[in-house]
């Protein structure tokens, strides 16, 4: 892989994996778009630690506030939003521990990649004009917790997104913009590390070369500006320019395919 390629797949990574427009899907195209070699999911995993770097980082006040506060007092409020946490994290460790794999190869397919891309940027549209906007997720109750983390399992499938798919279920169960922005993110945390360490087997030290390591640092850096850009603009620019993005990207993906 060439340094340009490494920097491009970094870049995508890195601004892809926290806005609602689906990071795997990128990836999986962009070796089509411009022709060159899939690099395949060993140096997508790689890329991730890039991104887990960017949003421990950006919250990593946050995560640190939680886990001392749990550790003095279990039941207190901090212990209560670990356990949301956990809770929220659950159904994406199950989902991705079994069918993975199996998802991301199936689905790494132009066509089927479209179809996610399209379908959910309906979903993303929809959420944002039924949205309740009401309550912080930190006040949500265990019900709405969970089935924002059965949301963010079914970013198992490229084209889905991550955060797309959590912020619009957080939405339509009365949260509001920033807090399901908030809890997306924090939430997204344990699930990129668990993926990058459960295939961190399948990658040797013959990959670290330097367009490895280059395209790592680049998905942090680009990572940590998306996030910050993106909670500052969700609540003025909502999720019209997504779903327009993903419609457009959806049916360059057909194209690719035909």
């Amino acid at each position: 892989m060439s340094y340009f390629h490494a920097v491009l797949l970094g870049v995508l990574q890195g601004l892809t994996e926290f806005l609602p427009v689906s990071s795997s899907a990128h990836l999986a195209l962009a070796p089509r778009f411009f022709a060159f070699p899939d690099p395949g999911l060993v140096f997508d995993v790689a890329l991730h630690f890039g991104t887990l770097l960017a949003v421990l980082l950006y919250y990593w006040d946050t995560w640190l506030r939680i886990f001392q506060g749990a550790a003095r007092d279990p039941r207190g409020e901090e212990g209560r939003q670990l356990g949301l946490l956990v809770l929220a994290t659950l159904p994406a460790v199950v989902v991705g521990l079994a069918f993975e794999s199996s998802a991301e190869a199936a689905f790494r397919d132009p066509r089927r990649i479209g179809v996610c891309l399209i379908v959910f940027s309906v979903v993303m549209a929809w959420s944002e004009r039924r949205a309740l906007e009401r309550t912080t997720w930190r006040a949500a109750g265990l019900r709405s917790i969970f089935l924002i983390g059965c949301a963010q399992a079914l970013a198992v499938m490229p084209g889905v997104s991550r955060s797309g798919a959590t912020i619009s279920a957080a939405l339509l169960l009365g949260l509001t913009v920033p807090q399901a922005a908030e809890l997306s993110f924090l939430m997204a945390t344990p699930i990129v590390a668990g993926a990058a360490v459960l295939k961190l087997r399948h990658l040797a030290v013959a990959d670290m070369t330097g367009p490895f390591i280059l395209g790592v640092v680049v998905s942090a850096v680009c990572g940590y500006a998306a996030v910050g850009a993106f909670i500052r603009f969700l609540p003025k620019s909502g999720f019209k320019p997504y779903v327009i993005y993903r419609v457009a990207l959806g049916l360059a993906a057909f194209f690719l395919a035909s």
